[in-house]
This record gives structure tokens, C-alpha cells and sequence, in this order.
């Protein structure tokens, strides 16, 4: 099994991420990758999306929503040609980040 990950630390609180990420008439324009998606973000439902790497054709696919937990996770399974041979399971987890606090004396 292949495992492709990325981390990034955003400087905002979890729930403006989550709105941002959930508001999915906006994916093109901070998500090139993904041009066009849309359906109802609820666990088990499916929704449609499109792909297209640079260059490349783009791809349509219609992942069934395995998470949707406000503030926290995104996650979906999509299947292409043969089901269980080239599944792939996208995955948004929303941490908050730890700040150290400074004490003075």
C-alpha cells in the first residue's frame, strides 16, 4: 500500500479551517488540484469530484464519505476500475496547534 502525506501548520482557529474546507463551491481557488466538487458533506453519502493534475486530464470521481466531523476530520474512499485494488482513501484531520505560554517571574 502506498501513503502519500502532508502537514501544514495554518494560523487560524479550527473552526474557520473547517469552514473553509467545508465550503466546497471555494476548492478551486485555494485547491487547484481539485477544480470542481459537490455534495452533501454527510457521513456514508457520496459526492463528486474532480481531479485534474497539471497538464493532465482531469478525472471524475464519486467517494463515498466515511467522516465528517465538524472541526476535526474529513475523510472519503474512492474507488477506481476494479473496487479494493485501487481504492483511495483522502483524509483532512484539523489539530489545533500547541502554543507554549510564556511566564514572566
Amino acid at each position: 500500500m502506498r501513503r502519500v502525506s502532508s502537514e501544514i501548520d495554518i494560523a487560524a482557529s479550527s473552526e474557520l479551517v473547517w469552514a473553509i474546507l467545508t465550503n466546497l463551491e471555494d476548492y478551486p481557488r485555494w485547491n487547484p488540484f481539485i477544480p470542481g466538487i459537490e455534495g452533501d458533506l454527510s457521513p456514508g453519502a457520496s459526492i463528486r469530484v474532480v481531479i485534474q493534475p497539471p497538464g493532465a486530464k482531469g478525472m471524475t470521481f464519486r467517494p463515498r464519505l466515511l467522516a465528517v466531523v465538524p472541526g476535526r476530520e474529513l475523510r472519503w474512499l474512492g474507488k477506481l476500475l476494479v473496487p479494493g485494488i485501487f481504492d483511495g482513501e483522502h483524509n483532512f484531520w484539523i489539530e489545533p496547534a500547541v502554543r507554549a505560554v510564556e511566564r514572566s517571574g
